[in-house]
């Protein structure tokens, strides 16, 4: 079946998604809206995010009872509907009627088992999955450990778990001219075009574990190795971190910067010749991976993460150190300081697999040809990337 109308349920509309839905749109037009069902956090606000234009696809269901009303009739008529975070009423005619929905999910047990023993959430588990997985619902993985925890919830979506994630704007670069800019920047801000910045960007929160870059660093300066950090971003955490670089000795080559903008932080992550990321396993994605990726960085990821699996394979596009470890994250980037060669081979690597796989525009575009697959009875003729069937993946797989 052709998919001529697709509506995307979420909570709020924001950078994250711009792009994904920008690319539906310019497929489907006015076949494509998002239904966004609640006002952005403030918090998230004050990082830049709900600072774009709406266009004309969003319909936001809490400004009236038309738009409210309207989205009903969407969910129920579309060809093809994907649900986020929102509210499960919009869909229940739908399932009652089983027709095709994409659950966009990250992990559900990324707080760990626990959760499933308040009897309040075990019944609203059971009533959102498990009663319905043998209606037409499938899920759009937004971590490489969804299937996991969904097999061990019940086994509540059996083989009906694909790859995904989110898919910020794709940037487009020259990559040779991309790795010239980055030792440009080096020169202008240290006067040696090898000298590399290691850059961590976030929301300072002890689950982001800013301090194992600090102490990962104090290792490699010891044994005498030249670099500077950028941190961008603010937090819980922010004061405990610059006491941590003072206490270390690193105060004189660490540099602390407030929130950018989104565009403005994607620009220091061009500049940048290696990004670290240091979360643990309560970070569902982590999209700034994807952006370091397509920013040309030799990155350098926690295992933890949900798109560390899939976005970086180490020794290839980036490197991958145990979640927690320090000493695991002081040899990886040791590798690329003793050899400065390695940041531009996984930089240009990761970029390019960027550019052909994981992007908005082939993400829109998989999605479409696998509800078709999907409906007309075949299995995903999608082998890689978006849409592909995600395999089972523990927390040890690294």
């Amino acid at each position: 079946m052709e998919i001529k109308t697709l509506t995307f349920f979420s909570n709020y509309y924001n950078h994250h998604q711009k792009a994904l839905c920008d690319e539906w749109y310019s497929i489907l037009g006015d076949g494509f809206t998002f239904v966004e069902t609640e006002p952005i956090e403030g918090f998230r606000a004050t990082m830049g995010w709900g600072k774009e234009e709406v266009p004309p696809y969003v319909l936001r269901t809490y400004l009236n009872k038309e738009n409210r009303n309207r989205a009903f009739k969407l969910a129920l008529e579309s060809d093809l509907v994907i649900m986020g975070t929102a509210p499960e009423e919009f869909i229940e005619e739908r399932i009652k009627q089983n027709k095709i929905i994409f659950r966009y999910s990250e992990r559900p047990l990324k707080e760990g088992f626990i959760k499933f023993f308040i009897p309040r959430l075990t019944k609203k588990y059971l009533h959102l999955h498990v009663r319905n997985r043998r209606k037409k619902i499938y899920v759009l993985a937004a971590s490489a450990y969804t299937a996991w925890d969904f097999r061990k919830m019940f086994n509540s979506y059996p083989g009906k778990c694909y790859k995904f994630g989110y898919f910020p704007e794709h940037r487009e670069y020259d990559v040779k001219k991309l790795m010239d800019m980055k030792e440009i920047t080096a020169d202008r801000e240290t006067g040696d075009p090898d000298m590399p910045t290691i850059l961590w960007e976030g929301r300072m929160l002890r689950l982001k574990r800013p301090d194992l870059l600090i102490k990962a660093a104090a290792i490699l300066r010891e044994k005498g190795y030249d670099f500077r950090l950028t941190f961008i971003g603010e937090g819980k955490e922010r004061k405990k971190i610059q006491v941590l670089a003072k206490m270390h000795g690193l105060s004189d080559i660490t540099k602390f910067m407030d929130f950018l903008s989104p565009p403005e932080a994607r620009d220091k992550m061009a500049d940048a010749k290696i990004y670290v990321m240091t979360s643990n396993f309560l970070e569902g994605w982590g999209s700034v991976i994807y952006e370091a990726l397509n920013a040309g960085c030799a990155v350098v990821a926690s295992h933890a993460p949900g798109a560390t699996p899939w976005l970086v394979k180490n020794g290839k596009t980036g490197l991958v150190f145990r979640s927690g470890d320090v000493f695991s994250l002081a040899d990886q980037l040791e590798k690329l300081l003793r050899n400065p060669d390695l940041c531009v081979k996984y930089g240009t690597a990761a970029y390019e697999q960027m550019s052909r796989l994981w992007n908005p525009k082939v993400a829109a575009a998989n999605v479409l040809t696998l509800a078709d697959d999907l409906s007309e009875g075949r299995r995903s003729s999608i082998k890689e990337g978006p849409c592909s069937v995600a395999r089972i993946l523990r927390n040890d797989w690294y």
